[in-house]
């Protein structure tokens, strides 16, 4: 008779065991299927964010493009460009895309070299962003088509439209700005400013540029020459240098891709953090 009790107990046991198993499967997969979207200063975020790849053509170029936005606001929000860093369109400027529609925008990630193509090494890089540099209606076309993608989606007002870029990305937008593009506001991080169409009367963006003090790559007498043009034309601007920041400060891949490829590359979280608030200001202000 104990024998049995013990062989009952223990059926009880597995099936219990089993439905609970059962129950945790199922949690687990509501999790999956509803993630909390992290960012990459940490700290989950409860805002449900939608990401969708697309597709848009520049010329004949397919361009692949990234679009995040907040699905639980209904009314069109305003509509804001990610140009990506010389390494091409890659999850770094998907996550900055993802931040932005967390604040309630509408976020495209954009393709600057065509068919989502990424640099593996600085030499690739620099020829992939020369190329596009150095053939400005080139930039300007695929600019304009990824433009031309954001505002046709149905959750964007057309009207209200901002850029933003990172490295390479920085220096795409001030020349698109430079040269008459019709934004109402444009941000630049760790962006060179001697730029391929330097400040004219055509600016219509209000302008916002965070470098590092301490970034080799931005020389001083290239922002002297650049904020003289910007001064020139009364553009409405502001250029921030932060102490001790050098290039690709915003990026937590710094660190590693200036070990691995022996570059003047670090993250700097106190200028991270400061110039994503002084970018949140700016867009507060325009829109």
């Amino acid at each position: 008779m104990k024998i049995n009790n013990i062989k009952f107990l223990l059926l009880i046991g597995v099936i219990s065991f089993s439905i609970s198993c059962k129950s945790d499967k199922k949690n687990k997969e509501e999790v999956i299927k509803e993630p909390e979207v992290e960012t990459p200063h940490g700290g989950p975020k409860m805002t449900m964010i939608k990401g969708e790849e697309i597709s848009y053509k520049a010329d004949s170029t397919t361009m692949k493009g990234y679009i995040a936005y907040n699905p639980e606001l209904k009314e069109k929000r305003p509509g804001i460009l990610v140009v990506h860093e010389w390494w091409g369109h890659n999850e770094y400027s998907r996550q900055r895309a993802d931040m932005l529609a967390e604040l309630g925008y509408v976020a495209l990630a954009v393709d600057m070299y065509g068919d989502g193509k990424q640099a593996k090494h600085p030499n690739d890089a620099g020829k992939f962003s020369g190329m596009v540099m150095k053939n400005i209606e080139v930039a300007k076309a695929r600019f304009d088509a990824a433009l031309k993608a954001l505002k046709s989606n149905p959750h964007v007002d057309a009207n209200e439209i901002a850029a933003i870029g990172y490295c390479f990305g920085g220096s795409v937008v001030l020349t698109m700005a430079n040269m008459g593009e019709d934004l109402d506001a444009v941000a630049a991080f760790h962006s060179g400013v001697q730029l391929p169409v330097m400040p004219t009367d055509a600016i219509k963006a209000k302008i916002l540029v965070c470098n590092g003090a301490a970034d080799p790559f931005v020389s001083e007498e290239s922002i002297v020459n650049y904020t003289k043009a910007m001064d020139s034309v009364n553009a409405d601007y502001e250029y921030i240098a932060y102490e001790d920041a050098v290039h690709a400060y915003t990026s937590k891949d710094a660190d590693s891709l200036g070990k691995k490829f022996d570059l003047p590359l670090a993250y700097n979280k106190e200028a991270d953090e400061k110039s994503w608030e002084e970018l949140k200001k700016l867009l507060d202000e325009v829109f």
